[in-house]
């Protein structure tokens, strides 16, 4: 029976040969890893990294799709949990001794943000992600200081990530085909990210770009002074989109001194 895409679950199922090829090829999977795919759907990616994976995990939260993958795949091959992947415990999943989790996924577009923050909670733990995301999100992710794309998802994943995104997917790609174009993104965990604390770092981007229009002495006005601001070294009259990572983390930073 043929499987309807479902709306409320962002279903928009890739089809073609030629791009789940080019993805797999810049997933590179090797035989020992120890990989999770998030969302498998009908199979697609599934199928041809068991191409090459031992064993493969998968977190699906469609339970028709869960028992057809159980249904298609042995046990012995594939892991199927049954779960919401922005509730999924990740660091549940066995890792043999000196490698780390590498995650992969073609990403419910009306989820990817929370889910990329609650990754990035195990981002030590995790050697690669390689993931399908609307194109607008992924240029928003990898957005350079200075850009209209450039804001707080940049900053926080920025902060613990190196990504780059590899190529872009039309919708003629997948069925039902979406409204907007998609694309590949890579994140590797950086070795040591800038020390900081999450929460605050957050409380500082969220503050800045709340009135990104704004110059930053304003957006931030009350919990930094213009001083304060140049003791981070930044400019109190640039605009947040200018404020590079380190910045917005030697902020944080200060933020984490005063209270302390």
């Amino acid at each position: 029976m043929k499987h309807i895409a479902r709306k409320r679950f962002g279903q928009n199922f890739l089809t073609d040969d030629v791009v789940l090829y080019d993805i797999i090829r810049g997933i590179a999977p090797e035989p020992d890893d120890a990989m999770v795919e998030i969302g498998p759907g009908l199979a697609a990616m599934t199928a041809l990294l068991l191409d090459t994976v031992r064993h493969l995990h998968v977190v699906e939260l469609d339970r028709d799709l869960v028992e057809r993958l159980k249904k298609r795949f042995p046990a012995q091959r594939l892991s199927v949990h049954s779960a919401d992947a922005l509730k999924f415990d990740f660091t549940s999943i066995p890792v043999p001794p000196g490698q780390k989790l590498r995650v992969v996924g073609n990403l419910p577009y009306n989820i990817s943000s929370p889910l990329l923050f609650h990754l990035a909670e195990i981002a030590p733990l995790v050697r690669d992600q390689h993931f399908m995301l609307q194109k607008e999100v992924v240029e928003r992710m990898v957005a350079e200081p200075g850009g209209k794309a450039y804001g707080r998802l940049s900053v926080m994943l920025q902060w613990r990530y190196h990504m780059e995104l590899l190529f872009v997917v039309p919708p003629t790609a997948f069925d039902p085909p979406p409204q907007v174009d998609s694309a590949i993104v890579r994140m590797i965990p950086l070795a040591q990210p800038m020390q900081c604390e999450q929460a605050l770092l957050e409380q500082v981007v969220t503050k800045a770009f709340s009135q990104r229009r704004k110059v930053i002495r304003n957006c931030v006005a009350g919990l930094f002074t213009e001083d304060e601001l140049r003791q981070a070294g930044v400019d109190p009259q640039a605009r947040p989109e200018a404020v590079p990572v380190a910045q917005f983390v030697a902020l944080a930073n200060l933020l984490a001194a005063r209270k302390g």
